[in-house]
């Protein structure tokens, strides 16, 4: 079976890579592994030259290959504006792929991934759907329309799968609506990068967070906890990793505060440095306030053995739930000071939190996730592979 992937993640060519582009993100990692489930996988994305960075992810994978579309131009309103012209000029490459193909993978939110959707739909291909929002907000008009949508193509050879987690099934209305969760991680990874926290931070504890640096994720509420944070750990420090528009915001706060010399701003980093800072760090705050469908870094964070404070969003209270963090009710300054001084009061309870949390993490690989897909394509459309 030739599996056709529909996708607005942007790409670049690659001297390094074997398929001849890299990407950033998880992306690289989940089409791997995705591409072991079937006899030939094609990304069509949207490739941008000017786009190489430090620290890029080959996409590679079986029999994997990408077929380049242009990238849409502007930003929100402009883009949704332009993307009428961007479609002229890319849906014959488009539609000539998803012919080819005998199934379609659409991963949404996203425009691209939404015009492969409906593509598909109207050329009758097999449809496997993974949307990667917070199946329970719609905030916008698009989000709505994708939940109706979903709700009313899923089962037979239309596989929806929505990234989170809970103890019922996603949708009231269509029981063929169902959860997976999101990872990057292989199990050697998770196995690697485990570092179990034995003992209390000798020095001043380091705390850190990775996300977008958007208002509703957090950081701003860590930086005001420090002072408070600085009376009972005069050393205490902050790593940021990440970039976003609010990320000034943070830097005029964190001095405006006094803390500026205990927040480090890391900007972008590549995954094997996520993953290095991870495993330097004390304590993992994300009291997020944003819609969230199966954050990563969190998952990432609680393999490395962080204690994780965190707020009752999505699936965290679930990955939460083992022992591997607190889950503060409010996402303010004095709720995550108290929770950070809650995991550092005792070494027995910080290093059993620890351990909770490479458990926790350990059920989470990306060979799991793998499976688990396989497990609900092949219930849909049969054999995957003509040879295993």
């Amino acid at each position: 079976m030739r599996l056709v992937v529909v996708s607005h993640k942007v790409c670049w060519p690659s001297a390094e890579s074997p398929t001849g582009y890299a990407t950033d993100g998880g992306f690289a990692f989940q089409m791997r592994a995705l591409s072991e489930l079937f006899d030939a996988t094609t990304l069509v994305v949207p490739c941008n030259p000017s786009s190489a960075r430090s620290g890029e992810i080959p996409l590679s994978g079986h029999a994997l290959s990408v077929v380049p579309l242009t990238v849409p131009t502007g930003r929100e309103l402009m883009r949704k504006l332009r993307l009428p012209g961007w479609l002229l000029r890319n849906i014959p490459v488009l539609t000539r792929e998803i012919r080819r193909a005998d199934a379609v993978h659409a991963p949404i939110p996203g425009d691209i991934g939404t015009i492969g959707l409906l593509l598909a739909m109207a050329l009758g291909k097999p449809l496997f759907v993974r949307h990667c929002g917070n199946w329970f907000e719609q905030r916008t008009v698009a989000e709505h329309f994708w939940k109706w949508l979903l709700e009313r193509c899923a089962g037979g050879k239309n596989v929806v799968l929505t990234t989170g987690g809970a103890p019922t099934p996603p949708s009231a209305r269509n029981p063929h609506v169902r959860w997976i969760f999101s990872t990057s991680l292989t199990e050697g990874e998770l196995r690697e990068c485990a570092t179990p926290r034995t003992t209390l931070p000798h020095a001043g504890p380091r705390l850190i967070i990775v996300c977008r640096q958007d208002p509703e994720k957090g950081t701003g509420v860590v930086i005001e906890s420090l002072p408070r944070l600085a009376e009972q750990f005069p050393d205490v420090r902050f790593d940021v990793v990440g970039d976003g528009p609010a990320l000034d915001d943070f830097k005029a706060l964190a001095a405006s505060l006094g803390v500026a010399d205990r927040v480090v701003f890391h900007g972008r980093v590549n995954h094997d440095g996520v993953v290095s800072l991870l495993r330097q760090a004390d304590v993992f705050c994300y009291p997020t306030a944003a819609s969230e469908g199966f954050p990563k870094v969190v998952l990432e964070a609680i393999a490395c053995g962080l204690p994780v404070v965190t707020t009752r969003v999505s699936v965290l209270a679930q990955l939460i739930g083992g022992g591997g963090g607190v889950l503060v009710d409010r996402a303010d300054a004095e709720h995550v000071a108290d929770a950070v001084r809650w995991c550092l009061a005792d070494a027995s309870r910080y290093s059993a939190m620890s351990t909770a949390a490479i458990h926790t993490a350990r059920e989470y690989s990306l060979e799991r996730w793998r499976d688990a897909i396989g497990g609900f394509l092949s219930s849909g459309w049969g054999p995957l592979r003509t040879h295993a």
